[in-house]
Protein backbone atom coordinates (compact mmCIF):
# COMPACT_ATOMS: atom_id res chain seq x y z
CA UNK A 1 0.00 0.00 0.00
CA UNK A 2 1.21 3.73 -0.57
CA UNK A 3 0.80 6.54 2.24
CA UNK A 4 -1.62 9.07 0.60
CA UNK A 5 -2.66 11.58 3.08
CA UNK A 6 -1.29 13.09 6.58
CA UNK A 7 -3.03 15.44 8.81
CA UNK A 8 -1.38 16.96 11.94
CA UNK A 9 -3.61 16.94 14.68
CA UNK A 10 -2.39 19.36 17.48
CA UNK A 11 1.05 19.43 16.34
CA UNK A 12 0.90 15.40 15.70
CA UNK A 13 3.31 15.66 12.68
CA UNK A 14 5.85 18.03 14.03
CA UNK A 15 5.95 15.96 17.24
CA UNK A 16 6.30 12.61 15.99
CA UNK A 17 8.46 13.91 13.41
CA UNK A 18 10.98 15.29 16.01
CA UNK A 19 10.77 13.03 18.74
CA UNK A 20 10.34 9.61 16.57
CA UNK A 21 12.21 9.68 13.36
CA UNK A 22 12.96 6.05 13.32
CA UNK A 23 9.60 4.72 14.33
CA UNK A 24 7.58 6.65 11.78
CA UNK A 25 10.43 5.03 9.03
CA UNK A 26 9.11 1.43 10.84
CA UNK A 27 5.68 2.36 10.00
CA UNK A 28 6.26 3.40 6.36
CA UNK A 29 7.74 0.36 5.97
CA UNK A 30 4.56 -1.34 7.46
CA UNK A 31 2.36 0.49 5.30
CA UNK A 32 4.40 -0.32 2.12
CA UNK A 33 4.81 -3.85 3.54
CA UNK A 34 0.77 -4.72 2.86
CA UNK A 35 -0.18 -5.46 -0.40
CA UNK A 36 -3.74 -4.70 -0.53
CA UNK A 37 -4.31 -6.76 -3.69
CA UNK A 38 -3.82 -10.05 -1.65
CA UNK A 39 -6.91 -8.91 0.33
CA UNK A 40 -9.32 -7.90 -2.33
CA UNK A 41 -11.53 -11.16 -1.21
CA UNK A 42 -14.65 -9.86 0.03
CA UNK A 43 -17.69 -10.78 -2.46
CA UNK A 44 -20.75 -8.35 -1.83
CA UNK A 45 -23.29 -8.93 -1.27
CA UNK A 46 -25.14 -5.53 -1.56
CA UNK A 47 -27.15 -4.19 -3.81
CA UNK A 48 -25.31 -1.08 -4.69
CA UNK A 49 -22.58 -3.32 -5.96
CA UNK A 50 -24.07 -7.03 -6.04
CA UNK A 51 -21.07 -9.76 -6.68
CA UNK A 52 -18.21 -7.10 -6.75
CA UNK A 53 -14.85 -8.02 -5.15
CA UNK A 54 -14.01 -6.01 -2.21
CA UNK A 55 -11.32 -5.09 0.08
CA UNK A 56 -11.83 -6.83 3.19
CA UNK A 57 -11.30 -4.81 6.56
CA UNK A 58 -10.71 -7.18 8.99
CA UNK A 59 -8.36 -8.92 6.49
CA UNK A 60 -6.44 -5.39 5.83
CA UNK A 61 -6.36 -5.04 9.37
CA UNK A 62 -5.24 -8.27 10.22
CA UNK A 63 -2.18 -7.64 7.69
CA UNK A 64 -1.10 -4.57 9.44
CA UNK A 65 -0.98 -6.20 12.75
CA UNK A 66 1.07 -8.80 11.59
CA UNK A 67 3.71 -6.44 10.16
CA UNK A 68 4.04 -3.79 13.38
CA UNK A 69 4.29 -7.44 15.36
CA UNK A 70 7.07 -8.64 13.41
CA UNK A 71 8.88 -5.31 14.09
CA UNK A 72 8.79 -5.68 17.84
CA UNK A 73 5.95 -2.75 18.36
CA UNK A 74 3.14 -4.54 21.14
CA UNK A 75 -0.59 -3.86 21.78
CA UNK A 76 -1.14 -2.80 25.46
CA UNK A 77 -4.26 -3.84 27.64
CA UNK A 78 -5.45 -1.90 30.45
CA UNK A 79 -7.91 -3.29 32.76
CA UNK A 80 -11.14 -1.12 33.33
CA UNK A 81 -12.49 -0.84 37.25
CA UNK A 82 -16.21 0.25 36.90
CA UNK A 83 -17.60 2.01 39.72
CA UNK A 84 -20.84 1.26 41.06
CA UNK A 85 -20.86 4.48 43.22
CA UNK A 86 -23.16 6.19 40.38
CA UNK A 87 -25.94 4.21 40.51
CA UNK A 88 -29.48 5.29 41.86
CA UNK A 89 -30.34 3.81 45.25
CA UNK A 90 -32.08 0.73 45.63
CA UNK A 91 -30.55 0.01 42.00
CA UNK A 92 -28.48 -3.54 41.69
CA UNK A 93 -27.26 -4.37 38.04
CA UNK A 94 -28.14 -8.08 36.89
CA UNK A 95 -24.91 -8.47 35.79
CA UNK A 96 -21.36 -7.60 36.70
CA UNK A 97 -19.13 -6.17 34.83
CA UNK A 98 -15.96 -8.17 35.11
CA UNK A 99 -12.75 -8.43 32.64
CA UNK A 100 -13.47 -5.28 30.56
CA UNK A 101 -10.39 -3.62 29.15
CA UNK A 102 -9.06 -0.85 26.74
CA UNK A 103 -6.57 -1.38 24.37
CA UNK A 104 -3.98 0.45 22.38
CA UNK A 105 -3.47 -1.20 18.76
CA UNK A 106 0.60 -0.98 19.03
CA UNK A 107 3.08 0.91 21.51
CA UNK A 108 6.33 1.39 21.51
CA UNK A 109 8.83 3.89 23.03
CA UNK A 110 5.96 5.80 24.24
CA UNK A 111 4.49 5.92 21.12
CA UNK A 112 1.38 4.43 20.23
CA UNK A 113 -0.58 3.21 16.85
CA UNK A 114 -3.98 2.38 15.78
CA UNK A 115 -5.04 1.11 13.17
CA UNK A 116 -8.76 1.71 12.14
CA UNK A 117 -10.64 -0.07 8.81
CA UNK A 118 -13.76 0.42 10.41
CA UNK A 119 -16.33 2.61 11.26
CA UNK A 120 -16.26 6.21 11.94
CA UNK A 121 -16.88 6.52 15.59
CA UNK A 122 -14.15 4.63 15.96
CA UNK A 123 -11.94 6.81 14.46
CA UNK A 124 -13.07 9.53 16.28
CA UNK A 125 -12.96 7.72 19.97
CA UNK A 126 -9.40 6.74 19.55
CA UNK A 127 -7.87 10.59 18.57
CA UNK A 128 -10.40 12.11 21.17
CA UNK A 129 -10.79 9.72 24.06
CA UNK A 130 -8.68 6.46 23.75
CA UNK A 131 -5.15 8.27 23.34
CA UNK A 132 -5.94 10.50 25.80
CA UNK A 133 -6.67 7.98 28.05
CA UNK A 134 -3.76 6.27 27.75
CA UNK A 135 -1.46 9.68 27.64
CA UNK A 136 -3.21 9.96 31.38
CA UNK A 137 -2.29 6.59 31.95
CA UNK A 138 1.33 7.55 31.21
CA UNK A 139 1.70 4.76 28.73
CA UNK A 140 1.85 6.87 24.89
CA UNK A 141 2.92 10.69 24.98
CA UNK A 142 1.53 11.30 20.95
CA UNK A 143 0.02 9.22 18.84
CA UNK A 144 -0.33 7.82 15.14
CA UNK A 145 -3.96 6.97 13.68
CA UNK A 146 -3.95 4.71 10.40
CA UNK A 147 -7.26 4.84 8.58
CA UNK A 148 -7.95 4.40 4.62
CA UNK A 149 -8.66 7.67 2.03
CA UNK A 150 -11.85 7.62 0.46
CA UNK A 151 -10.92 6.31 -2.74
CA UNK A 152 -10.00 3.21 -1.24
CA UNK A 153 -13.31 2.97 0.93
CA UNK A 154 -15.34 3.31 -2.14
CA UNK A 155 -13.81 -0.29 -2.97
CA UNK A 156 -14.82 -1.51 0.54
CA UNK A 157 -18.36 -2.12 2.28
CA UNK A 158 -20.80 0.53 2.88
CA UNK A 159 -20.38 2.06 6.60
CA UNK A 160 -16.60 2.37 6.11
CA UNK A 161 -15.18 6.01 7.03
CA UNK A 162 -12.19 8.00 5.88
CA UNK A 163 -9.99 10.34 6.46
CA UNK A 164 -11.42 13.25 4.13
CA UNK A 165 -14.68 12.80 6.77
CA UNK A 166 -12.31 12.46 9.75
CA UNK A 167 -9.99 15.85 9.19
CA UNK A 168 -13.62 17.17 8.81
CA UNK A 169 -15.14 16.60 12.02
CA UNK A 170 -11.73 17.71 13.41
CA UNK A 171 -11.11 20.27 12.33
CA UNK A 172 -14.58 22.02 13.26
CA UNK A 173 -14.32 20.28 16.31
CA UNK A 174 -10.97 22.19 17.30
CA UNK A 175 -8.18 21.51 19.42
CA UNK A 176 -9.14 20.98 23.07
CA UNK A 177 -6.46 21.15 25.80
CA UNK A 178 -6.47 17.91 27.11
CA UNK A 179 -5.89 16.39 23.23
CA UNK A 180 -2.11 15.05 22.44
CA UNK A 181 -0.61 15.36 19.47
CA UNK A 182 -1.76 12.87 16.65
CA UNK A 183 -0.17 12.58 13.59
CA UNK A 184 -3.00 10.83 11.35
CA UNK A 185 -2.24 8.47 7.47
CA UNK A 186 -4.31 7.90 5.42
CA UNK A 187 -3.78 4.65 2.91
CA UNK A 188 -4.80 3.68 -0.55
CA UNK A 189 -4.16 0.96 -2.45
CA UNK A 190 -0.85 0.95 -4.50
CA UNK A 191 -1.18 3.02 -7.95
CA UNK A 192 0.23 0.21 -10.04
CA UNK A 193 -2.01 -2.21 -8.27
CA UNK A 194 -5.36 -0.35 -9.38
CA UNK A 195 -3.52 -0.05 -13.31
CA UNK A 196 -3.05 -3.51 -13.68
CA UNK A 197 -4.53 -5.30 -11.37
CA UNK A 198 -1.22 -7.07 -10.68
CA UNK A 199 0.77 -7.28 -6.93
CA UNK A 200 2.96 -4.37 -6.83
CA UNK A 201 6.75 -4.86 -6.78
CA UNK A 202 7.81 -3.67 -3.10
CA UNK A 203 10.18 -5.14 -0.14
CA UNK A 204 8.82 -8.18 0.42
CA UNK A 205 6.80 -8.58 3.40
CA UNK A 206 8.40 -9.41 7.03
CA UNK A 207 4.86 -11.44 7.06
CA UNK A 208 3.90 -13.75 3.97
CA UNK A 209 0.45 -14.12 3.16
CA UNK A 210 1.07 -17.93 3.10
CA UNK A 211 2.34 -18.04 6.45
CA UNK A 212 -0.52 -15.89 8.21
CA UNK A 213 -2.90 -17.98 6.12
CA UNK A 214 -3.84 -15.61 3.74
CA UNK A 215 -4.61 -16.63 0.24
CA UNK A 216 -2.00 -15.16 -2.54
CA UNK A 217 -4.98 -14.86 -4.56
CA UNK A 218 -8.56 -14.73 -3.92
CA UNK A 219 -9.63 -18.37 -3.72
CA UNK A 220 -12.06 -20.55 -5.88
CA UNK A 221 -14.77 -22.58 -5.46
CA UNK A 222 -13.74 -26.30 -3.84
CA UNK A 223 -13.56 -28.92 -6.11
CA UNK A 224 -17.14 -31.25 -5.19
CA UNK A 225 -14.60 -34.68 -6.11
CA UNK A 226 -10.95 -35.62 -5.26
CA UNK A 227 -8.77 -36.96 -8.29
CA UNK A 228 -9.08 -40.05 -6.98
CA UNK A 229 -12.56 -40.62 -6.51
CA UNK A 230 -12.89 -39.04 -10.00
CA UNK A 231 -10.72 -41.57 -11.30
CA UNK A 232 -13.05 -44.33 -9.59
CA UNK A 233 -16.10 -43.20 -11.30
CA UNK A 234 -17.55 -45.17 -14.16
CA UNK A 235 -16.53 -43.84 -17.73
CA UNK A 236 -19.74 -42.72 -19.31
CA UNK A 237 -20.38 -44.60 -22.92
CA UNK A 238 -19.92 -42.14 -25.86
CA UNK A 239 -21.56 -41.94 -29.12
CA UNK A 240 -20.52 -41.61 -32.19
CA UNK A 241 -22.67 -38.78 -34.53
CA UNK A 242 -24.57 -40.36 -37.30
CA UNK A 243 -23.62 -39.40 -40.88
CA UNK A 244 -26.69 -38.14 -42.65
Amino acid sequence: MRLAATYSFNHGKEVVTERYPNLLVEINDVIHAVDASLYKTKKSEEGTMLDRMLYAPAQLNTAYKQEFKARGWKPVRVKCEYSDAYYEPGYTPRHESRGAFREMDFVKDKLGVEVQFGKYAFMVYNVAAKMTIFSNLKIIDCGVEIVPVKALVKEMSSGVSYIEQFVWDLEKRGVSNIDIPVLILGVDADEEVLRKGIAKPHRRSLVSPVASGKPRTRPGPKPRFTPEEIERMPKMPTFKKKKK
